[in-house]
């Protein structure tokens, strides 16, 4: 069979296989992820003609990174866990409680700053999942924390978890390709440091996109929970906003090129977070008017779930001193950054490794490192945390338990999507009796013949619809790295600043992922809602990826007179209109206040 588009659509097949049962059908994840890797599988046999022995190795290779993957997601959860069951976390909120009243300020730190230093250490939906009950609880609309956690899933996705979607995803979904070697060996780089440029290229392009993400948190707040319903009451707090952006940004990038990409929004989020705490609570760039929240008996049925607003009842455990309750994040930090920049360490804890360099005897490789791994950084910190937070052993017992529930809903489905797209790259003629490429390979070919030279304006689309189906960032790296690798080659444009593009889409599609959307929704007693929260967060979605795209599309092809440069002229000129419409407009009413006369209310 020569028919590339046949081909094309065959390859195209097991993935439109997951999104149609994961959204057509709405199967959980944990049932269309298997259905995807029977397909997958028989399409590689019967079409790809892969030798069965392949299929095994590549899905013990898949199992492999799956666990390494589930290992950094459960100590990610057991640290979490571990905070709240010691009353860590009611501390840490109680740092955010007198800072400000008004609620654009509020969720700016809360979601922005805090949830970006989360996402950093745990990844994986955590941030949604932290943020939304302790917004809920200082008096936010259940909905409206939400929507917020869910949008600050984007600028630091990429980073996540001390780096995984870029160490694991980007670089799982490379991993064997000669044509990734070349690339890498022409630019004069081994492969980590090739993915190490990935990182870089992509933290640029998230500079980018991000600096708007808390100002479109205001604007979203004031239209769609404010009492005027008036997108443009966000825009008094654009210049905290964006002084906000850039202290966590801006750090982020000198941490990636400094100390790595494991460190990006991990340190990226803590720094811009104490800048604006700091900042704040000297006043700078405080609003003279207080925005709120209309009064409770007139908020609509939907914005509110089964536990009440601003009850403190979300967060349990006692209360602590400050610095003891963020001593266990900034020992992950010590401890991330130490082990990543002291020489003999870090050959100590890498030297330890499990998994085989020829699985099957078909040359197929994987391994993992679990002292080296971010999961082993997270459990010492806990072990660490219970004599330090002085936890009993039924809070402790607790901890294990919560995390271990919250892993149980993504292993199943990780289980089975990582050796999916390990078999879906392993196709092709090294893994068979076929002349052609593997399936990522023959499905560029076909992405490239219609996409042209204008293939990076549609890069980060494809990643965000690979992290709505998969779920997950990091598996959407790892199923379309290659993909947009080799699109990039088709066409003859930097293939590293294409797959950079990937994991950007990627990070901004968690917005939409149905998997966060239920776990934020969960915490703050929220049920039935996603259907409003994706028509919300589809906003700043499609901002995020057709900015991305467009930047991307000026890296590669310059400033001129081409897609790139029009759609970024377009996007200017629509943010230098909505602030003249803002600046023009008379001062709202009904849910602002002077300053002064709020101070003097708390007091």
């Amino acid at each position: 069979m020569d028919n590339l588009a046949l081909l094309s659509l065959l390859a195209l097949t097991p993935i439109l296989v997951v999104g149609v049962l994961l959204v057509g059908f709405r199967l959980p994840a944990m049932y269309a992820m298997p259905a995807g890797y029977v397909v997958v599988v028989g399409i590689a046999v019967l079409f790809w003609r892969t030798d069965w022995m392949a299929v095994a190795a590549s899905t013990i290779q898949g199992l492999i990174l799956a666990a390494g993957l589930l290992y950094i997601i459960f100590g990610a959860l057991l640290l979490l866990s571990t905070l709240t069951k010691s009353g860590a976390v009611a501390t840490i909120r109680a740092t955010f409680t007198d800072i400000s009243p008004d609620r654009r300020i509020q969720a700016v730190i809360i979601g922005w700053l805090f949830g970006s230093f989360i996402e950093g250490a745990s990844g994986f939906g955590t941030p949604a999942a932290v943020v939304a009950p302790l917004m809920l609880a200082l008096g936010f609309p259940a909905m409206a924390a939400v929507m917020v956690g869910l949008v600050i899933q984007s600028t630091p996705v990429s980073f996540g978890a001390v780096g995984t979607p870029i160490l694991v995803g980007v670089a799982g979904g490379l991993d064997g390709s000669e044509q990734v070697a070349e690339r890498a060996s022409v630019l004069g780089l081994t492969l980590p440091e090739f993915v190490s440029e990935i990182g870089l290229q992509t933290v640029l392009l998230h500079a980018v996109a991000g600096t708007l993400v808390p100002l479109f948190i205001c604007c979203m707040l004031c239209g769609f929970y404010g009492e005027n319903r008036r997108f443009s009451d966000g825009f008094g707090v654009w210049r905290f906003a964006l002084f906000s952006a850039f202290a966590m940004t801006i750090p982020s990038i000198l941490y990636n090129y400094f100390l790595g990409v494991e460190f990006t929004s991990l340190l990226g989020g803590l720094t811009g977070l104490v800048i604006v705490v700091l900042t704040a609570r000297k006043g700078f760039l405080m609003p003279k008017r207080i925005w709120d929240f209309p009064p409770r008996q007139d908020w609509l049925a939907r914005w509110t779930g089964r536990i009440e607003s601003g009850s403190g009842d979300e967060v349990v455990g006692r209360r602590m001193g400050l610095l003891q309750a963020w001593a266990p994040y900034l020992m992950v930090a010590a401890i991330l950054v130490g082990s990543r920049t002291i020489a003999p360490v870090q050959e100590w804890l890498s030297g330890v490794t499990i998994g085989s360099d020829d699985i099957l005897d078909t040359s197929i490789a994987q391994a993992v490192e679990p002292l080296y791994s971010p999961g082993a950084t997270f459990i010492l910190v806990c072990l660490i945390t219970y004599g330090l937070h002085r936890m009993k052993g039924a809070e402790i017992i607790a901890s294990w338990k919560m995390a271990g529930s919250q892993l149980a809903g993504a292993a199943v489905a990780l289980l089975f999507a990582v050796p999916l797209v390990r078999v879906f790259i392993n196709t092709g003629a090294d893994f068979g009796g076929t002349t052609l490429e593997s399936m990522p390979l023959t499905l560029a070919a076909g992405a490239a013949e219609p996409g042209g030279t204008a293939w990076p304006l549609y890069a980060p689309w494809i990643g965000a619809l690979g992290a709505f189906v998969a779920g997950s960032n990091t598996v959407s790296n790892l199923m379309f790295s290659l993909f947009q690798f080799s699109t990039a080659e088709q066409i003859g444009v930097p293939p590293e600043t294409v797959v950079a593009t990937q994991a950007v889409g990627g990070a901004a599609g968690n917005m939409i992922t149905v998997h966060n959307i239920v776990a934020a929704s969960a915490v703050v007693g929220l049920v039935g809602r996603e259907g409003d929260l994706i028509r919300q967060t589809i906003i700043p979605l499609t901002y995020y990826v057709v900015l991305a795209g467009s930047v991307s599309h000026v890296f590669i092809h310059g400033l001129g007179v081409n897609a790139g440069t029009i759609v970024l002229a377009l996007l200017l000129a629509v943010l230098v209109l909505l602030l003249r419409r803002a600046d023009a407009s008379k001062p709202p009413s009904g849910t602002m206040r002077d300053a002064e006369s709020s101070k003097g209310d708390r007091e």
